[in-house]
């Protein structure tokens, strides 16, 4: 029985000597074999899965909740900006009307100012052709009074009664002046007004220090205290030395 044993185990160990590299080979072979393909699933990867897919339904249940409301605000925000955008246009076309009734007032009011200018010069013209038409008419009196005095013949009238008649109409010709504002311009001390008086003849004279009227020889006249027509005088001024 030794003997036998001796034997099979010298055998075994020859054999063994005689084949590494199959034993090698071998256990490569059982290595790869270990190595799960790159998509091949175990049925336990499997459970687990369909477990963790189970368990994720009822996030996905409340990720649908909240896109219903987002999608509630989101209908929510466009009507609001439906009715905002509504609003809008209303003020817009209330603006407009606006416009339209500011429009039609500016162009009534501009026709309406053209009307008034035109109107206005209209006037300034018959004023200006017009205006003395009082004054025009107060001296048509006067002038009959010349053609009276006129018509009068020597005969019927001396020299007296003929200045006296003069000095009438000259009398009704200044009150009707003074009656419009006219005033003749007096000469007080005889002192010369280059603004009142118009020198139009000078003589020089050792008895005077400064310019003064000597004569008159037209008068001049005011009105409403402008002048109206200079005094024309003759002066007298200092002599040079």
């Amino acid at each position: 029985m030794t003997a036998v044993k001796d034997k099979k185990k010298a055998e075994t160990e020859e054999k063994a000597e005689k084949e590494p590299e199959a034993g090698v080979k071998v256990k490569e072979q059982k290595e790869e074999a270990e190595i799960p393909p790159i998509f091949e699933v175990s049925e336990q990867e499997e459970i687990e899965y369909l477990n963790q897919k189970g368990k994720e339904k009822p996030e996905v249940c409340g990720t649908e909740g909240e896109s219903s409301s987002t999608e509630a605000g989101q209908e929510d925000l466009v009507n609001r900006l439906k009715s905002d955008l509504e609003q809008r246009e209303e003020e817009i076309l209330q603006l407009k009307n606006q416009i339209e009734e500011f429009k039609d007032r500016l162009l009534r009011n501009l026709a309406e100012l053209e009307n008034i200018r035109k109107r206005t010069e209209r006037e300034k013209e018959e004023y200006y052709q017009y205006a003395l038409s009082d004054l025009l008419k107060e001296l048509l009196s006067i002038l009959d009074n010349f053609e009276r005095a006129l018509k009068t013949s020597e005969e019927e009238t001396n020299g007296k009664t003929f200045r006296e008649g003069v000095e009438l109409i000259y009398r009704l010709m200044l009150n009707l002046l003074r009656k419009y504002g006219v005033q003749p311009i007096e000469i007080q001390d005889r002192k010369f007004d280059p603004a009142l008086h118009h020198a139009v003849m000078s003589e020089e004279s050792e008895e005077v220090t400064e310019p003064e009227v000597k004569e008159e020889l037209q008068k001049g006249y005011l009105i409403h205290n402008r002048l109206l027509r200079p005094s024309m005088v003759k002066v007298v001024v200092p002599k040079k030395n």
